[in-house]
């Protein structure tokens, strides 16, 4: 079988410049940004030392043993999934939903919400344990789909309003907008037919000069600007406040979370008619009767499926971003981002977040069920790509030391879009995952669609994009293929989509 391979494009830094080093002691000494910008030839001024070691490139998939991550609390807790679950397992329930990130606390919270109470939520360690503690949390809310622009306004009112309203607690919205960067035609043209599907939804946003944008944000470098896109109300949210919040909303009308509860089986047994269906979910500690079994468990999801004889296509890579100093002037500015340097810069207080999307990812072959709340040592050759967009966006981020760098697993699929819907395997097997770090952004919007899809057999909007279906068994169990198409589809994330537009990596006819 032939494919064609995306072409790879490495950043290699040389020797005394790397990568793999935690530049937290550089602060107020000097730029980490600069410096390795300097040494990888893209901007050097002789006579800077780029207090860095020398190491190997690094792939290993084990987790890091400490990090630091820009939050008072890691929420690691001591014991973990061998302390037991937190609660009793129940003999039986209408759904069990298995993985306690952004799309299982949205899942079950909305399935309770529409009366389908006897449900429970079974996380193998502590909630938000997988990839959603350590996600940027960004939403944005125009994309070029109407779908998901709904689904994303769902989400934005679960998060800012309606959790609030039902729980009297606040989730960590913050509303400090969002700000697309066009420096080419073809982007700004595109922003345009953005703003124009926003105004079908009332989505609030306006086109900048560059002029304009400087004045909104003063920091920003806007001499190879043609225009952007500001809209006022997208905002970043909080992974922890708001899946605590959406548990204790579901448990509060009969849902039951059970935390340190890993799930060792899935039951499946073929009916009279010869389909095969689920029976019950089996862990350590119990077996739960179930004909509803909803896979939510994210980068694990594949081994989840494996226990049903479900085919889940999903890839783990490493995704990263950097965490800066404190930079003067930069708080209460929008978030930002600059897809033709396929990079973001988030606000983080009285600093930046800068993460983005590099041509040549680093999988994670070996995905471990031990890794809870954990990261990968950050390697600079790969991540290294994002550092000349982002300080060329930000020029103050040359001479901005480093705090913390935070680089754990997402899970992403062939061709970008989530994998949702009842499996064709098994039937009452469900799958919400598969999010290409978009989980929290399109959590509240797909966690209402998958629990409609639960309840009434369809979801209430046109979700076919999103179907697991809309993959042939033949693609579904080739490995080579759903690899580099995921590696073609992390690369081009942030690409303008042209009609037509043909992936590299294809099966022959």
């Amino acid at each position: 079988m032939a494919f064609r391979t995306l072409p790879v494009c490495y950043v290699f830094l040389p020797a005394g410049v790397i990568p793999g080093v935690i530049p937290g002691v550089i602060s107020g000494v000097m730029g980490f940004f600069g410096c390795v910008a300097r040494r990888a030839g893209l901007r050097w001024s002789p006579g800077v030392s780029p207090l860095v070691r020398t190491s190997a490139r690094c792939y290993s998939s084990e987790p890091t043993k400490e990090k630091n991550v820009p939050y008072e609390k890691t929420l690691k807790e001591q014991g973990g999934a061998s302390a037991g679950p937190t609660k009793p397992l129940p003999r039986s329930a209408d759904a069990v939903v298995i993985g306690g990130g952004s799309l299982g606390c949205q899942t079950i919270y909305h399935l309770a919400k529409m009366g389908m109470t006897n449900v429970v939520l079974l996380e193998r360690d502590r909630l938000t344990a997988g990839t959603t503690w350590h996600t940027a949390g960004l939403l944005w809310q125009l994309r070029p789909s109407d779908v998901e622009v709904e689904l994303l306004a769902h989400t934005r009112n679960v998060i800012s309003k309606d959790l609030e309203e039902e729980t009297g607690l606040h989730t960590g919205w913050i509303q400090n907008g969002g700000l697309f960067i066009a420096s080419n035609k073809q982007r700004l043209d595109e922003y345009k037919r953005l703003m124009s599907l926003g105004k079908v939804y009332g989505i609030e946003s306006y086109v900048l000069s560059p002029a304009e944008t400087k004045d909104l944000y003063p920091l920003m470098n806007v001499d190879d600007l043609y225009g952007t896109l500001y809209v006022p109300k997208d905002g970043t949210m909080d992974p922890a406040g708001t899946c605590t919040t959406l548990t204790r909303a579901a448990s509060a009308r009969g849902a039951t979370v059970i935390e340190n509860c890993p799930v060792t089986g899935i039951t499946v047994r073929e009916d009279e008619t010869g389909v095969r269906r689920v029976r019950a979910v089996e862990t350590e500690h119990g077996t739960i009767e179930t004909a509803c079994v909803v896979n939510c468990a994210g980068v694990w999801a594949t081994k989840l499926g494996d226990m049903a004889g479900v085919k889940v296509p999903l890839i783990a890579m490493h995704h990263a971003y950097v965490v800066t100093e404190r930079i003067e002037g930069i708080q209460n500015m929008p978030n930002v981002r600059d897809h033709d340097a396929s990079v973001y810069l988030r606000l983080q207080g009285d600093a930046l977040s800068v993460g983005g999307y590099e041509q040549n990812p680093i999988f994670w072959d070996k995905v471990s069920d031990k890794f809870a709340f954990s990261l990968f040592d950050l390697d600079w050759d790969v991540f290294s790509a994002n550092i000349e967009g982002a300080m060329n966006r930000v020029p103050a981020l040359e001479q901005t030391g480093i705090k913390s760098t935070v680089c754990g697993p997402e899970s992403f699929t062939a061709d970008h879009k989530p994998l949702m819907g009842e499996a064709p395997e098994v039937r009452g097997f469900f799958l919400g995952c598969g999010f290409n770090s978009a989980g929290m952004m399109l959590g509240g919007g797909c966690g209402r669609e998958l629990a409609h899809w639960i309840i009434h057999g369809r979801p209430e909007k046109d979700m076919y994009g999103y179907d697991i279906r809309r993959f042939h068994n033949s693609l579904t169990g080739n490995n080579q293929w759903i690899r580099e198409r995921s590696h073609e589809s992390y690369a081009k994330n942030y690409s303008v989509v042209f009609p037509f537009d043909e992936p590299l990596a294809i099966l022959p006819p």
